[in-house]
């Protein structure tokens, strides 16, 4: 670790570092730090509200995280969720909204640390230099899982065109035959995944935001392990997106399903690294003395989503509809996939599998070099 002689004034999620000589670790106040005391003063640009609606305003919006987190992100997330709904409309595309995941969370992101900052009169260069490293670090976490997401989804929906099959994910096909499809998708489908995205953005939106209490303890092993297991998470994310799209291009798609690389470990290893990444933010945010107990609801948010309702239950029962009417080989083969392999977390018999190793090595190795890194920072 860095002498903490040298980080007296180190900056911590809007709080100041207290040294005690006789301990072995920092103790944090809940005072404001010099940030949040800079930020503060501020200049805030507010629009007049009469007298007697500002008591209804401040009884309703300006209780603690409402005010400072959810309630922006809120805004932010349904106004983008209206805006993707008229061009899906438009454009009879719902493809539209999947855009939304990556982008959202990454401005969301980067308002809450930078954007607010800069708003109120700092620059670029002094809003990045008043965040301390776990806060730089949860930043870049947020924009590599995003612009990685990012790249998938514009990718995908590129070679889909070029090969001519249409200008919209096939999983909605069926569902657009309803005459009435658009007019309860708005509230079916674009608003709820906005209400979704707010809460699965708690993690890297609210530590830039509150001043409240939080699980302390500064606990940088427990920073190491966070940043490897979103380095695993990632890996196996671009493993199987990439493992996919070679199974694609050169095997025989059409009788069998793709059970090779990461594929065999789980049956939807992309949706099982999308979780360990979100599973590693309060990890990373305890070990930095920055996680408040509701951010934990982010993660078990996704978790839930990708469980339940828009990962693998949305896509399984899409390629058991595809397949059961365009191969029946295929389908015979993914129903004997779904016997030998569970669809989230691996079984027992992966651990002679070369490629879970693989995906652990390379959380560990990172996690080893953040261990370095950390001595020197």
């Amino acid at each position: 670790m860095s002498n903490p002689d040298l980080d007296r004034n180190s900056l911590l999620g809007g709080r100041t570092i207290q040294f005690n000589a006789s301990a072995s670790s920092p103790r944090y106040s809940d005072s404001p730090s010099p940030a949040a005391a800079l930020d503060s003063q501020l200049p805030h640009h507010h629009n007049s509200v009469p007298h007697y609606h500002q008591s209804w305003h401040r009884e309703l919006f300006d209780v603690g995280i409402f005010k400072d987190t959810i309630f922006p992100s809120l805004s932010l997330h349904g106004s983008l969720a209206l805006v993707a709904y008229g061009v899906g409309r438009a454009t009879n595309t719902v493809e539209v909204k999947n855009w939304l995941w990556p982008t959202a969370p990454i401005a969301n992101a980067w308002w809450s640390a930078i954007g607010r900052k800069v708003q109120r009169g700092l620059t670029l260069g002094q809003a990045l230099s008043l965040l301390s490293r776990p806060e730089r670090l949860l930043l870049t976490g947020v924009t590599l899982w995003g612009g990685r997401l990012l790249y998938r989804i514009s990718s995908r929906s590129i070679r889909r065109r070029k090969a001519g099959k249409g200008t919209d994910d096939t999983r909605w096909e069926d569902a657009k035959k309803d005459p009435d499809f658009w007019n309860r998708a708005i509230f079916t489908i674009f608003l709820p995944e906005a209400l979704i995205q707010t809460i699965i953005t708690l993690p890297f939106t609210a530590p830039y935001h509150h001043q409240g209490k939080v699980l302390s303890g500064y606990h940088p092993l427990v920073q190491s392990i966070a940043v490897g297991l979103f380095s695993a998470g990632l890996a196996l994310e671009i493993l199987a997106d990439t493992q996919l799209s070679a199974y694609k291009e050169t095997a025989n798609d059409e009788r069998a399903v793709c059970k090779e690389g990461v594929w065999s470990l789980v049956r939807h290893p992309n949706y099982l690294g999308d979780a360990l990444i979100h599973f590693s933010f309060p990890v990373l945010l305890y070990g930095s003395d920055l996680l408040a107990p509701i951010e934990i609801l982010g993660s078990i948010a996704n978790y839930f989503f990708l469980r339940h309702v828009g990962g693998d239950k949305q896509t399984e029962a899409h390629q058991h509809r595809r397949y059961s009417q365009s191969s029946l080989e295929k389908h015979a083969d993914f129903e004997r996939f779904k016997q030998s392999h569970n669809s989230f977390w691996p079984k027992a018999d992966v651990l002679t599998n070369k490629w879970l190793w693989i995906v652990l090595g390379t959380g560990a190795a990172v996690a080893a070099a953040e261990v370095s890194i950390n001595q020197f920072v």
